[in-house]
């Protein structure tokens, strides 16, 4: 049985893609070239590996040993890149970040200025992203590496091929309008008047986390955006709760910041491609510097 490393890939691709239109865009190749490849496969180990649907394709019992193999030859492959970019000289290339407001103002954008200085062969380029699109361009390759809340929908959802890696622990902190007595703790927000927020927002729940046990009045309006959580507390409108992040540098006139205890924190993570030939030397060399960055920024409130 001779089994050829390069057509468990191309399996691996059509698992994961959910079928060979798909898989051909990923790999770059015509829908028969992914086809051919699947056949061949299938004739050297003398079994069928996909069950062909309507909707896309799905791995046999044999197709999912094989395919379990290929992640394993990829992560191994992937390791051994590491090992040896290790070993070279300089880096260069371009790296694309996918991320939102906070980080980038917080975290990227000094970042640019340093690395330039540091790898005048890394070029960094940053792209304000809504998050399910980020997502599509980390899997098609338009992007590099994805900033995510670890709390928000997606941030649950890793797709096969990708790594999580922390970047940052914050504290939630509450926003509130400046002539608001001081709460010294949650029990002391009870009686005010509670912003609503989105629920595939990463404040929600630690906005129902807050809130449970008071007896609050239901919210008022709603966000998702944390500048225009800011903007309706800056009106008087209500209180919310938001990323320390959100609020350093950039408090609104008439708003102040408090930290409680028991209001948790929002996790920052990467997310970056596990496949064949990545991540690449320059994606994990802004990594570390993105972790590193983090690592000295002062959260407290």
């Amino acid at each position: 049985m001779d089994i050829d490393a390069r057509k468990l890939a191309v399996l691996l691709a059509v698992h994961r893609a959910g079928g060979v239109l798909a898989a051909a865009d990923v790999l770059h190749l015509t829908p028969s070239a992914v086809s051919q490849q699947i056949a061949r496969l299938e004739a050297a180990v003398g079994v069928t590996v996909l069950d062909r649907q309507p909707r896309g394709a799905v791995l046999t019992q044999a197709g999912r040993v094989l395919a379990e193999a290929a992640e394993r030859i990829e992560s191994e492959l992937t390791d051994t890149r590491k090992a040896l970019a290790a070993l070279q000289g300089e880096v260069t290339g371009t790296v694309v970040i996918g991320a939102f407001k906070t980080v980038i103002r917080m975290l990227l954008v000094p970042l640019v200025h340093r690395l330039r200085e540091q790898f005048p062969g890394l070029e960094l380029l940053i792209r304000e992203m809504d998050v399910e699109k980020a997502q599509q361009e980390l899997r098609s390759g338009a992007v590099d590496l994805l900033i995510l809340e670890a709390e928000s929908p997606i941030g649950h959802r890793a797709a096969r091929g990708t790594r999580d890696v922390p970047v940052l622990e914050e504290p939630w902190v509450v926003v509130m309008p400046a002539a608001t007595p001081v709460p010294v703790s949650t029990a002391d927000l009870e009686h005010l008047t509670w912003l609503g927020v989105d629920p595939d927002a990463a404040a929600h729940s630690a906005t129902e986390q807050a809130r449970r046990g008071l007896k609050a009045t239901p919210p008022v309006h709603s966000y998702y955006d944390y500048d225009v959580a800011l903007s309706l507390v800056s009106g008087g409108l209500g209180i919310a709760i938001v990323p320390a992040l959100a609020v350093l540098g950039v408090l609104p006139d008439g708003v102040k910041a408090v930290s409680l205890p028991g209001l948790g924190t929002r996790r920052l993570i990467a997310r970056h491609r596990t496949t064949r030939s990545e991540p690449r030397k320059e994606v994990l060399t802004v990594l570390d510097a993105i972790i590193a960055s983090a690592a000295e920024l002062d959260t407290n409130v």
